[in-house]
């Protein structure tokens, strides 16, 4: 099964314009842009044939290709990242079973939580794509609350049923807990969605095809489009070992990113 990865990536973000070529600072005191971070985060997964960065922004493609990063140029028109995967795959000639969307405002995300996703992918040959999740613990529980209070979003959580498979996504967190028994509850029943998918080739077409839902533009969370179709989304939780997971959806996550390297680095 040939499988790549694909960090789709846009200069004009809605939220944090030209967010892909933030830089963060390393425990080293070198800075990184965050494209650069999220493409050698993909190089260091197994069991991939190759990692591409999938953009329509040339000032992207040129920081991508100097620091060595294979570059696709997709149209302008792709509306989120699992769209411009899929104008990739389509227009960019590329060959390859399982597409992987890494998305590039995530460069903490661990290998093994994408590997999971390929594995998953293997084992099951009836899964059209999966997504891994993974359990809140009381400090990013509590940091999604504190964001949300004050009008912004910190990542966005999911809720799935017995078979593992998505019920919902939002940037609400779900499920709603009652503050005054969450002091009591652990482990806390709330999974952080991690913004990584891997599809069969036919199920990204699909997507493209379908147009964009009404759900998905409300709540701005691409994946939404596949529920609204019947097409099922495998959750799969993944352990974060002791590493704080952060996306970096707002300018004051780049200091928390920053903690978390530091910290990953002791």
């Amino acid at each position: 099964m040939k499988t790549v990865i694909l960090i789709p990536a846009r200069y004009a973000s809605t939220r944090y314009p030209g967010k892909p070529l933030v830089t963060v600072r390393q425990p080293d005191g070198s800075h990184k842009s965050l494209i650069q971070m999220s493409w050698e985060a993909a190089c260091s997964v197994t069991g991939v044939d190759a990692v591409y960065v999938a953009t329509d922004d040339a000032r992207i493609e040129d920081a991508a290709k100097r620091f060595g990063a294979e570059v696709i140029m997709t149209s302008r028109d792709c509306e989120n990242g699992t769209a411009r995967c899929a104008d990739a795959v389509t227009n960019g000639g590329l060959d390859a079973d399982l597409i992987v969307n890494l998305q590039g405002d995530a460069p903490l995300t661990p290998p093994w939580f994408v590997e999971a996703l390929i594995d998953e992918m293997k084992r099951d040959p009836d899964a059209v794509m999966a997504t891994p999740i993974i359990r809140c613990d009381r400090e990013t529980y509590g940091n999604f609350v504190e964001d949300r209070k004050n009008g912004m979003v910190g990542g966005t959580t999911a809720v799935r049923d017995n078979a593992g498979n998505a019920l919902y996504f939002s940037k609400e967190v779900i499920p709603w807990l009652d503050p005054k028994k969450v002091a009591d509850m652990d482990p806390i029943p709330v999974f952080h969605h991690v913004g990584v998918y891997a599809y069969r080739r036919q199920t990204l077409l699909d997507y493209a095809a379908w147009g964009e839902c009404e759900l998905e533009q409300l709540e701005g969370l691409e994946q939404l489009r596949f529920l609204a179709n019947g097409a099922p989304v495998r959750c799969v939780e993944v352990d974060g070992r002791g590493r704080v997971f952060w996306e970096l959806n707002n300018p004051h996550d780049t200091a928390r990113i920053e903690q978390a390297l530091e910290a990953i680095a002791q």
